[in-house]
Order: structure tokens, then C-alpha cells, then sequence
């Protein structure tokens, strides 16, 4: 009976406890109001806070140690949402040879003045040019389009070269000035073209191509508004035409967020590598380069994983 008479009171009282909370309730959203009347500046000043925290991410953790990396020059930067910021730098305008990222300007010029669908034939100059990546032949026959495939995926000298000698009208030294006149374009001011390859020049007295990481930020930048180049730079084999291509880029398939890169080695420039991955929480592009390094992909995957970690995104 006693256990009736609790739960009818319980009962009973449901609609006045639940009064109370609806008042309770409701007196805290008018002292919110109120008080947000008085004072506007609490909520401006909470958006504010929350606004300028998105516009400094990423932001640097404080306990964020520096990798060791073997390479001469080093740079590491986000963009994302008009926003740009450098990660990590280390010799970022010293001007040192970049071997076969060379490529990546002779790709640019290639964009910006080709017609990708008209056919190249390949000359006897052109495939004897140092290594034999590509796999091509005097006399056979490509599209412009094609022959940055074996450039970009291999490294292949002698794509680069009949690309920048075999075109109607078109000469070494011509494409040469073009380089250059892109790269002052680009106010790319520690940076020299005197090949289209990245080798380093077998007669005395002949330069090496240069540049710095900071130039090749720059030159990475406009290379993201061609989707093409990105697409060559990310793929691992190519068996369209021709022998199976092969990516110099070892990190393809193995680290994630991959938008591409490029590799390059010679004697006198050591390794070099630029990479273009996803940042964290896709909130942009990280752009990083590696010069001079005697390990280029163990200091760029150290690079790449330090960046993530080491800030709060």
C-alpha cells in the first residue's frame, strides 16, 4: 500500500518538477540574454578567440624537437585557405644544384607553351643522352602528352631532351631561355637553367642547373594549377605505350597522402627530392623539399612524419 501511495505522489509531482526545470531553463536563457546584452563583447570576443585560433593552425607544439636530417637544404610549408606557413627550414634560400628537379620547370614550359596532342619523333641526339630511362628509340613517334610520362615517371633524360629539341621550332638552347625567362618570372631569383635535364656537365667551364627551396616552393605552386603533372607525379607504373615505366618516387604506395613528387640524384648535387602531400584534416597542401641529402627519402619521410606530429592541426 505504502509503495502505491509513493508512486501516485511520484506521479502526481512529474508536471511540477518538470515546471521547475522548464523555469530553470528558461531564467537561465534570460540571464544569458541579458547579461549578453550588457555585455556583447563576451560572445564577439569568445568568435573572435575561436577565429584567430583557425587562422594560426597549424600551430607549433612547444615540445616540437627538430628532426635530424642529412640534407644541405631543407623546407617545409603549408597552404591551405589562402593561408601560407613555413613548417620547418633550414638553408631555405641557398642556391644548390637540384639535379633532375630540373624536370619539374621543363614540365612547366612544356604546359605553358605545347600542344600536348601534337606528335614528337624522337631524335639520335636525344637518346643519347646519359641512362636510358623510357626505354625510347631514334625514330619512334610520341604526343608531347606522352613523352612527360616517361620524363616525370623515370627521370628519363631523353624525353626531356626530344622534348625540349625535337619540337617544330624549337632548339636546346631556345627551351633553355625559356626556363629562365619563367624563372624571373616567377622572381625566382637563386635559380639557373643551362640544361633541361639536371646532369651535371661533362665539358669544364659548363654550369650546374641551381636553384634554392624556397625558388622551388614558387615553381611548385604554379605546377599545381596543371592537375596533369600531379597525375603523372602520382602514379607508381605507366604501361600505356611503349615499356612498363617505373616511379623513381620509392614513397609512392608506402606513405598516404601522397599528391606527388619528385626525386633527383647526380654526383654533385646528392639527393633531392620534393614531395606535395595532404595536410592533416585536408586542410591544404604541404609542399617540401630536400637537397643535398646522402638519404633523400629516409629525410623526406622523416620530414613528412615530423610535420605531422609536431604541430597541433
Amino acid at each position: 500500500m505504502k509503495k502505491k501511495i509513493v508512486l501516485v505522489s511520484f506521479l502526481l509531482s512529474l508536471p511540477f518538477w518538470w515546471g521547475v526545470n522548464n523555469l530553470e531553463k528558461a531564467l537561465e536563457e534570460f540571464f544569458f540574454w541579458q547579461t549578453l546584452g550588457e555585455n556583447p563583447g563576451i560572445f564577439t570576443a569568445q568568435v573572435s578567440l575561436d577565429e584567430r585560433l583557425r587562422e594560426l593552425k597549424p600551430i607549433k607544439k612547444a615540445d616540437a624537437i627538430e628532426p635530424e636530417l642529412g640534407a644541405k637544404a631543407v623546407l617545409s610549408v603549408f597552404l591551405g585557405e589562402g593561408k601560407e606557413r613555413v613548417l620547418l627550414e633550414k638553408n631555405a634560400q641557398t642556391s644548390l644544384p637540384l639535379a633532375s628537379l630540373t624536370k619539374l620547370m621543363t614540365a612547366f614550359v612544356v604546359m605553358e607553351n605545347y600542344d600536348l596532342s601534337k606528335r614528337i619523333t624522337v631524335s639520335q641526339e636525344a637518346v643519347k643522352q646519359e641512362e636510358s630511362f623510357g626505354g625510347l628509340t631514334a625514330g619512334q613517334e610520341f604526343s608531347v602528352e606522352y613523352l612527360l610520362y616517361p620524363m616525370l615517371i623515370e627521370s628519363s633524360n631523353d624525353a626531356a631532351f626530344a622534348l625540349a629539341a625535337d619540337y617544330d621550332g624549337m632548339s636546346h638552347s631556345k627551351f633553355v631561355e625559356l626556363m629562365n625567362w619563367e624563372a624571373e618570372k616567377m622572381g625566382l631569383n637563386n635559380t639557373k637553367f643551362f640544361n633541361v635535364t639536371g646532369l651535371d656537365p661533362e665539358e669544364s667551364g659548363t654550369r650546374l642547373n641551381y636553384s634554392s627551396g624556397q625558388d622551388l616552393i614558387l615553381l611548385t605552386k604554379k605546377l599545381l594549377s596543371h592537375p596533369l603533372i600531379w597525375q603523372i607525379l602520382a602514379t607508381e607504373k605507366y604501361t600505356l605505350l611503349g615499356p612498363e615505366l617505373t616511379n623513381t618516387n620509392e614513397l609512392l604506395g608506402g606513405m598516404p597522402g601522397i599528391i606527388g613528387g619528385k626525386t633527383g640524384y647526380t654526383e654533385e648535387a646528392l639527393g633531392c627530392m620534393l614531395l606535395v602531400v595532404k595536410a592533416p584534416k585536408n586542410q591544404g597542401e604541404i609542399i617540401n623539399v630536400i637537397l643535398g641529402s646522402p638519404s633523400r627519402f629516409l629525410d623526406m619521410e622523416k620530414l613528412v612524419n615530423w610535420v605531422e606530429v609536431a604541430y597541433n592541426w
